[in-house]
């Protein structure tokens, strides 16, 4: 009798962990993923490396022979956008589980505009002071960018890269239906797979809202970064590894068709390094997931880790510039100027999450905190 009764308990307990959305007996989580920090700053620096030594900017010369040797590699550097998004899906999850919708919503808005207001100011101011530089927008066009969704409203972008943002914007809003619900293990699971499927229909659809929505080039990467999370909080299983492999499969084709499209700036290049670069991804996000890099807790990777957002907002439209005024001068060889400019984004960047992020961001968390 008593043999037959432990089952029961046993499913009884289970029940009640998933109900509760507690890890199962004997898993720890550290407070925060160190390797997430560093694996953010890879994400960062391989797209200023493709934008300053691939995609190439404001040199005199054509870039592929300033950096022969660099571009091989760096050609491939606009991918970190796509490990960005994977780190998103883990992320948002994580900073959303067991917190209500507005304190989701007060989250996001500290954490992106802040930044990225300076970032449109700054970018603008530069190409305005710069001589023989690009023109800057029109004044309405600038402000309608202040509010992150002039991709929406067919205005350009004061910086090419704030397009990503846009993207994020829509996976916010996608999740925070389910966020609504109440997040938990099961409710989670079914959203990637609805995403998922509901990707598939219109994966090859005419644009149109549905399709904006849906973000079917890049929903893959988020509903993996969602399963990775679902891994690291409730342990691995075959149905989360098996989610995240049909996630990577199905990653590859709208992948490799943005590879195509940059031919025209990139020239032909061979396509099979995407497939072993996004592997890669998958599988440092794998490594994190199962908690075998948990013991990474390098006290100075959260530093640079929190220079990536503005890094990313700040690096490209502005490298440029400076990069079309100095090079031809020749004051210093392009690694010099290459080197000089990362370094100074690095500085410029920390500086704004110092004065900007942080103080105007508990401004804004005080004042949405009191709506």
């Amino acid at each position: 009798m008593l043999n037959q009764l432990q089952p029961v308990r046993l499913r009884t307990r289970l029940k009640r962990l998933e109900a509760r959305d507690v890890p199962g007996p004997g898993t720890k989580r550290p407070a925060r993923l160190h390797a997430l920090d560093g694996t953010r700053l890879v994400a960062a620096l391989m797209v200023v490396a493709y934008h300053y030594t691939a995609r190439g900017g404001g040199w005199p010369t054509p870039v592929r022979e300033m950096f022969p040797g660099t571009f091989r590699l760096s050609a491939y550097g606009y991918l970190g956008v796509q490990l960005f998004f994977l780190i998103s899906g883990f992320v948002i999850c994580m900073s959303a589980w067991n917190r209500p919708v507005k304190a989701f919503f007060v989250s996001r808005v500290v954490r992106l505009y802040p930044a990225y207001w300076f970032a449109v100011i700054a970018t603008t101011i530069t190409v305005a002071v710069v001589p023989g530089g690009r023109r800057h927008l029109p004044w309405n066009d600038v402000l309608t960018n202040m509010t992150m969704l002039q991709q929406a409203f067919w205005v350009p972008h004061v910086d090419a890269v704030y397009w990503t943002l846009f993207t994020e914007l829509r996976f916010y809003l996608l999740f925070v239906l389910v966020a609504w619900w109440g997040l938990t293990y099961k409710r989670v699971l079914l959203f990637c797979c609805v995403w998922g499927a509901a990707t598939l229909v219109v994966a090859k659809a005419p644009p149109g809202p549905l399709r904006m929505l849906l973000i079917p080039e890049y929903s893959w990467f988020f509903i993996a970064g969602m399963a990775f999370y679902l891994m690291y909080r409730f342990r691995p299983n075959l149905m989360l590894f098996g989610i995240v492999g049909i996630c990577f499969c199905a990653s590859l084709a709208p992948t490799i068709d943005e590879f195509k499209h940059l031919t025209p700036f990139l020239g032909r290049r061979a396509a099979w390094p995407v497939i072993v670069v996004l592997a890669a991804f998958f599988g440092m996000m794998a490594l994190i997931a199962t908690g075998r890099l948990s013991r990474v807790q390098w006290r100075w990777l959260p530093v640079l880790g929190a220079l990536t957002y503005p890094l990313y907002l700040l690096h490209q439209v502005i490298g440029w510039e400076l990069i079309g005024y100095f090079a031809p001068r020749e004051l210093v060889s392009p690694w010099g100027l290459v080197g000089v400019l990362v370094l100074g984004m690095l500085v410029l960047s920390y500086l704004v999450n110092k004065l900007v992020e942080k103080p105007l961001g508990d401004y804004l968390k005080r004042g949405l905190a009191q709506l």
